[in-house]
């Protein structure tokens, strides 16, 4: 192995698991020398680590993560038997002095609620994943309610000490994307504090039980709690009052990508009419008639992009769902036209061609059902 280029050793580690790399550490000082290098540390994936503990996380940061750590993922310790606090605040503290390049955390299955706020976590973080995960009240908000712009018993220093309590350590929070998937205890004052997020412009909510139609519509601008900066939202519900809120008021303006999915699709796809701003529309995991999807984008003449993954395409007998598209090609032509995977319904592609001259269109693992009542 000596023979070997560095260049060429880190490469071939690469391809191995975290568990892997630290037992490869142990085989000599060189071996130990490359396992630490930054390279080897850019997307560290801790998620399928049986057994993770807070000791071996110290372990780790203290021993491998570093300036070359960017997208970082870990599962908690909610499935598990020894259920309890998996992150720490001095251990976050740790984290962001040591990886100054962390841009991205996916977190799983984490209990979050000993954390006083997510300005706790590192400040260069883009992106923020929580999937079944559980927050405190107030975990959103700018200020953890520890800080000192929120606990003043301290008259007399608060006077002394007016400005440096705005220390950029609670300045104010970076991330652009953040991911709530099945996170049962997040409700809508949650969703509210967001606003305050200067930079927040993609958010994804999926499978939210305790996020009501008016906790949304609350959020929608205009309004003092509205997320005026969003640019792309992303719902997966089967919720029909959740989906049916984003069709109320005046829409939203500004709002530039929209997804929607699960089992109640329709009624979100009631408000495309009121989002003229609109350039990509992705619908998955539900069931959709050709002509609920051509009278929905018919208004969407800036639509530049239209994806279809996981949808059910209900066809009609007798051929009901083509009259609005606008194609005008001979039936036997139409029946010539055989559907494949990347084009499983011609008739509605050539439809929407037709309606929307400037869209791309894409095709994901969808079928095609006959409707024969």
């Amino acid at each position: 192995m000596d023979c070997f280029p560095e260049n060429i050793l880190i490469e071939i580690l690469s391809y191995l698991s975290i568990r892997e790399l630290l037992r490869s550490a142990r085989v000599c000082k060189r071996w130990r020398q490359l396992v630490k290098d930054q390279r080897l540390w850019r997307n560290v994936d801790l998620s399928t680590w049986k057994g993770m503990t807070s000791r071996v996380l110290w372990v780790l940061l203290r021993q491998y993560l570093g300036r070359g750590l960017r997208y970082l993922r870990l599962r908690g310790l909610l499935l598990s038997a020894r259920a309890g606090a998996f992150l720490s605040e001095p251990w976050l503290q740790t984290l962001s002095s040591k990886c100054p390049r962390l841009c991205r955390l996916t977190l799983l299955h984490t209990d979050l609620r000993g954390l006083r706020s997510c300005s706790l976590l590192p400040h260069t973080l883009q992106v923020l994943e929580l999937r079944s995960c559980e927050v405190p009240p107030g975990f959103f908000t700018q200020n953890p309610p520890g800080s000192p712009e929120l606990d003043g018993p301290k008259p007399a220093a608060s006077k002394i000490h007016s400005k440096p309590p705005k220390s950029p350590s609670f300045s104010g929070i970076s991330i652009e994307t953040l991911v709530l998937d099945n996170v049962p205890s997040f409700t809508n004052q949650h969703l509210q504090s967001l606003s305050s997020w200067a930079r927040l412009s993609r958010l994804e909510l999926r499978e939210l039980i305790r996020v009501t139609a008016a906790g949304l519509r609350a959020c929608a601008p205009p309004g003092p709690q509205a997320l005026a900066r969003l640019r792309h939202l992303e719902m997966d519900t089967g919720n029909r009052q959740q989906m049916a809120a984003l069709g109320l008021g005046e829409g939203w303006a500004g709002l530039e990508g929209l997804g929607l999915g699960g089992r109640e699709v329709s009624p979100g796809l009631l408000c495309l009419s009121r989002l003229p701003d609109l350039r990509w529309l992705r619908l998955r995991n539900c069931r959709l008639t050709e002509m609920m999807v051509l009278r929905s984008c018919r208004t969407l003449k800036e639509l530049h992009r239209l994806e279809f993954w996981q949808v059910e395409f209900v066809t009609e007998g007798r051929g009901g769902g083509e009259a609005e598209g606008g194609g005008e090609k001979e039936e036997g032509e139409r029946e010539r036209e055989e559907p494949s995977e990347n084009d499983p319904v011609p008739n509605l592609r050539r439809s929407l061609g037709t309606l929307l001259p400037k869209c791309s269109l894409l095709f994901t693992q969808c079928k095609v059902t006959e409707n024969t009542d």
